[in-house]
């Protein structure tokens, strides 16, 4: 991330962070009152979505966008949705099921003329993506942003919110002067060393190139997977998307069964975000692009990194349709779509 390392306020996890530049910009900056306007998307992370619930059962408006079926923000639909008392704009930059980016400039810059501030979730953008926040940076207009170290390699547990000068945080704890009087606690100063290393390599490793490679691998994991698995998709196809994550549908099966039966051949997968873990409704951020429950509960994360392989793609590419063959082989709903299996 390019910017003022000054403005930089050191958590413990996502979860944190998200809190603060939420709850903490809205007292930090208007009090206790409640009688302003939040905007948020309905794709919004877990933690965030939380606390826009929470925010409205105190009294606080919150309006959540719509999004297209590519899972994209419209400006024009927050311009829309702005009103004289909307105070702050949360916007994820990607999203953390889909990869979906989001036109985060524009959006920034409707929220700022409007009078809000603007945050972003950039955790899944981070190490992935150039983040500029200086001055004359893609980010300029961006007040608050969020990362978290363990998406680029940095030990779990550390994680970044970027303050913009000028913008007022209430702390969500009390007890200490550290992080400027923003976050009481004792800092943790190998994460931190470890977190400062990875940003290191991954600035490298986007000089060099490595997201677009990294997409090539994910490109030829999609297009092998639907030229060889029919009644398949990419949910959010065609949108900007983050090299390392792609969510594809398999109709007629239960993501479920089909993450176990991967796991079984070595292969780890997920029915969605880490946000989402132990969750038993189909995913927000999928329903809300238009996939109906079925479809959304028919749907795997595949996660690549820069470590992966061609050879690795390859052999996932020969593990998948046969198990989705043999899933589907057992499912009612693929027999009553009258698709029929064949034996000799």
């Amino acid at each position: 991330m390019t910017g003022d390392a000054r403005v930089a306020v050191i958590y413990g996890s996502v979860t944190e962070h998200e809190t603060m530049a939420q709850v903490g910009a809205m007292l930090g900056r208007f009090g206790v009152s409640y009688d302003e306007t939040v905007i948020s998307p309905h794709r919004s992370p877990r933690a965030l979505f939380d606390w826009c619930a929470t925010l409205e059962s105190r009294g606080v408006e919150v309006t959540f966008l719509p999004v297209t079926a590519q899972g994209i923000v419209e400006p024009t639909a927050l311009l829309a949705a702005l009103k004289p008392n909307t105070r702050l704009v949360s916007i994820m930059y990607a999203n953390n099921e889909t990869g979906v980016i989001q036109p985060i400039d524009a959006l920034a810059g409707i929220a700022h003329a409007g009078g809000a501030l603007f945050h972003t979730d950039a955790v899944q953008a981070g190490g992935k993506l150039p983040l500029d926040v200086s001055p004359h940076g893609f980010l300029k207009d961006v007040d608050m942003l969020t990362l978290s170290g363990h998406k680029f390699y940095a030990p779990k547990g550390i994680g970044i919110l970027y303050v913009r000068r000028n913008v007022r945080l209430s702390p969500m704890f009390h007890g200490g002067a550290h992080e400027r009087q923003r976050r009481a606690g004792t800092e943790n100063v190998p994460g931190i060393v470890g977190l400062g290393k990875a940003t290191e390599v991954c600035t490298e490793w986007l000089k060099a190139d490595g997201a677009t490679k990294l997409a090539a691998l994910r490109d030829k994991l999609e297009q092998g997977i639907l030229s060889q698995v029919d009644e398949t998709g990419v949910n959010g196809a065609g949108a900007p998307r983050v090299a390392n994550t792609t969510s594809i549908y398999f109709d007629h099966v239960e993501a479920e069964a089909l993450l176990i039966a991967l796991d079984l051949k070595g292969l780890s997968v997920s029915g969605g975000s880490a946000c989402q873990s132990g969750a038993s409704e189909p995913s927000h951020v999928l329903t809300a692009m238009g996939l109906s429950a079925t479809r959304a509960r028919a749907t795997l994360r595949f996660s690549l990194s820069k470590l992966t392989t061609e050879a690795e793609i390859d052999e996932v590419l020969k593990i998948i349709p046969a198990a989705v063959a043999h899933l589907r082989e057992l499912s009612p709903t693929y027999k009553k779509a009258g698709h029929l299996t064949v034996t000799t």
